[in-house]
């Protein structure tokens, strides 16, 4: 089935109006902003406390982040929470046009066929920096089915959406089950309140950096690279891996990882949950090589585990102790000394074991929801192709 196709500057909003909040210090706004999305719901915020002029947005208007685009970011706007007038960050790009159904349009600007287009549309030094520009984004060509199949196309995914999401919130409760179960067994390991000898870090575990590959050291194929992107807040990922053939490859035996191996980004936002975040190397691959950026935490000592020092270093007391030498920062990086004289409680033997028994039952029952998981997220991606082919 072959549908008409519009490019996406005929769906945009061109003059869609803007409101500096700060004029009207004492009313209170419905913001839809970046940090607002990713925590899922709109900020509901007074003008004072918004520092810059804002786009008008209404029900129904379909917002896709320009900013870091390759992080996935469309909200439709959801009916207003009382009264507020509802406004939105510059940088979104806004979609208002009544040919097409809001929920079918953000299906398409996440799928993987908008996304490749979109990326190339990018411009910018890196991280933050990196944008999509409207311009070009508006000459990519948008599937235009009648209403009614638009409708159907979007209830379908919805429902396929909707299972790959409570798979992946049944592996977050498993994450956040234990955080509960290292809090009771260890107690604040910031406050230490079981009167346990401390030592630093400097005397438990080694950090090995990451090598600085250069853009021409990749390729399509060959061992796989672990670069910050993939040890991240959700975890350690595989997805849009990159690849390198060494030449020398027994220069690069200290920057090798395998699975299990434990992981901390060095670079981040300083006071965000994706600054300072700990990750465990996967057995999608055999081997690694990692990047710069990113280290590998060997334990050196008997007197901690695996899992007892990758849990107190995820804990927000610690994460700040970490990163209050970059406060004020926006961009910071951590050093070894910052995690090298962290003090750490040393538990008993008896506690490390008991505890390493618990993560290794609740990892069974999640390694199988990982699976599945990944299963839900290749069969959504399915569904979409052929969505948008006219093949569903």
């Amino acid at each position: 089935m072959s549908w008409p196709t519009v490019p996406a500057a005929e769906l945009m909003l061109k003059r869609g109006g803007s409101v500096n909040p700060a004029n009207y210090p004492d009313e209170t706004f419905e913001l839809l902003s970046i940090p607002a999305f990713d925590k899922g719901e709109p900020e509901i915020v007074e003008g004072k406390a918004i520092g810059s002029s804002k786009s008008c947005v209404q029900p129904n208007d379909v917002l896709l982040s320009k900013i870091v685009p390759h992080i996935k970011r469309c909200w439709v706007v959801p009916a207003p929470q009382g009264t507020y007038r509802q406004i939105g960050s510059g940088e979104w790009i806004i979609f208002r046009s009544d040919k097409i159904y809001p929920p079918f349009l953000r299906h398409f600007l996440t799928s993987e066929i908008f996304h490749k287009q979109f990326m190339n549309t990018t411009a910018g030094v890196g991280g933050s920096l990196v944008r999509a520009r409207p311009a070009e984004v508006g000459n990519i060509e948008i599937p235009l089915p009648p209403l009614p199949e638009q409708k159907r196309i979007a209830a379908i995914l919805d429902k396929a959406d909707a299972i790959r999401r409570k798979r992946q919130q049944a592996i977050q409760l498993a994450d956040d089950f234990l955080r509960a179960v290292f809090l009771e067994m260890f107690g604040d390991p910031a406050t230490n309140p079981k009167g346990w000898e401390t030592l630093t870090l400097r005397e438990l575990i080694h950090l090995q950096g990451g090598f600085a590959f250069k853009s021409d050291d990749f390729s399509d194929a060959g061992i796989p690279v672990v670069k910050i992107g993939n040890a991240n807040k959700v975890g350690f990922t595989t997805k849009d891996i990159s690849f390198i053939q060494p030449v020398n490859p027994e220069k690069l035996v200290q920057y090798e990882l395998y699975p299990g191996d434990l992981l901390m980004s060095l670079t981040g936002t300083v006071g965000k949950d994706d600054y300072a975040n700990i990750s465990e190397v996967t057995d999608d691959y055999e081997k690694y090589y990692l990047n710069q950026r990113v280290a590998k935490i060997s334990i050196r000592s008997e007197r901690i585990t695996k899992n007892y020092l990758r849990f107190f270093l995820a804990q927000p007391k610690i994460k700040s102790e970490i990163t209050k030498t970059n406060r004020g920062v926006r961009q910071a990086n951590i050093s070894n000394g910052d995690i090298y004289e962290l003090h750490i409680p040393l538990p008993e033997h008896d506690a490390l074991v008991k505890f390493d028994r618990v993560i290794e039952r609740l990892n069974s029952a999640t390694k199988a929801l990982s699976q599945c998981s990944r299963s839900d997220g290749a069969l959504f991606h399915s569904i979409s192709q052929k969505a948008f082919s006219g093949q569903l």
